[in-house]
């Protein structure tokens, strides 16, 4: 029998590439839509692991199976590192991102390209049915662009510009994305230490 994953997340671009990158794993995946979930957590911590950690938990008690959360954001250096761990709820949870990505793109007129660095940052938290508890963390550096660009993505990825493919994250290929995205790197992470104690129960 297979090991059921929940991915305590609403958001369908993300399960997407969730699902692309996880699809190796002997596991079955659902996103908490899926399994009939509706919770709003308070994520009140004050790190991306915190709150990835928060979700994870939270969820692990109202569920069976192994639970994974992310916490993740962009991180502007020139803005103090904002929006950070408040990239979602940034100008408000129901502003979108177009209005989130002009604001961003509007405080940093006039600013040089070389101090308009950021990143995005991704932390994974796993809990198991045991208790035991993982986590991995990807990040991807870059540079605020200068205005929207790209149909692949979703957030700030049409302002994200990857300095090695001259795009932003929103003109990427799913399959170039999945390997150099914050979110790709700490799946893969994640992945591993997963296939290890997958491997472990079965053997």
């Amino acid at each position: 029998m297979k090991e059921k994953i929940i991915f305590a997340t609403g958001n369908e671009g993300k399960m997407k590439e969730i699902r692309m990158i996880l699809q190796d794993l002997p596991v079955e995946l659902y996103s908490l839509k899926e399994i009939g979930l509706d919770i709003d957590i308070i994520e009140d911590g004050k790190t991306f692991e915190e709150n990835a950690q928060i979700k994870a938990r939270a969820i692990s008690k109202l569920t069976e199976g192994i639970v994974l959360a992310d916490d993740s954001g962009l991180e502007v250096d020139y803005l103090n590192k904002e929006p950070g761990i408040y990239s979602a709820r940034y100008m408000g949870e129901d502003t979108s991102y177009s209005i989130k990505n002009k604001n961003i793109i509007d405080r940093l007129e006039g600013v040089p390209i070389e101090n308009r660095t950021a990143r995005f940052v991704c932390v994974i938290a796993a809990v198991l049915p045991s208790g035991k508890e993982l986590s991995a963390r990807g990040t991807i550096e870059g540079y605020i662009g200068y205005e929207e660009r790209g149909e692949n993505g979703f957030g700030y990825d049409p302002i994200f510009m990857v300095p090695q493919y001259q795009c932003s994250t929103a003109e990427l290929s799913p399959e170039i994305k999945n390997k150099v995205s914050h979110r790709g790197k700490a799946l893969e992470e994640i992945k591993e230490k997963l296939r290890k104690i997958l491997n472990e129960v079965e053997g």
